[in-house]
């Protein structure tokens, strides 16, 4: 059975990427671009998790409460500039087209420093379910 639901992914999911697909269907010619792949420590381990993807908006000159995540937050700029001051390490900045992960548990504000461009990002957090987006400090 689960070659058969293997197969059926596959199926599925290959015309989206560039495999097979019917002569006269549209097919997406370019593969998925990598824009980060991390091996990170913090992932929950209970048997379900819950899924959350976000939109972030940081307008010129805002920032982020001073905060933690109890899971790896994972995300990516769409436009704009984000700078991540991460307590006890180098300050991050993240340009648009680029990704990052927050680490788990550690003290860290962001700040959209530019004076005329917002700061625009899909962020995504696998949790135990129900856990905190995100702790205060």
């Amino acid at each position: 059975m689960k070659s058969l639901n293997r197969l059926i992914l596959i199926t599925a999911v290959a015309p989206c990427f560039g495999g097979p697909a019917a002569a006269d269907e549209a097919v997406v010619s370019q593969r998925p671009t990598m824009v980060l792949k991390q091996i990170i420590e913090g992932m929950p381990k209970a048997d379900k998790q819950e899924v959350r993807v976000l939109l972030g908006i940081i307008e010129p000159g805002q920032k982020t409460v001073f905060h933690s995540h109890q899971a790896p937050v994972t995300f990516y700029v769409l436009e704009g500039t984000f700078t991540l001051e991460i307590e006890g390490r180098p300050t991050v900045t993240v340009k648009k087209g680029e990704a990052f992960i927050e680490p788990t548990n550690t003290n860290l504000t962001g700040y959209n420093k530019s004076a005329t461009e917002r700061m625009t990002a899909v962020l995504f957090q696998v949790s135990d379910p129900d856990k905190p987006w995100l702790d205060l400090k």
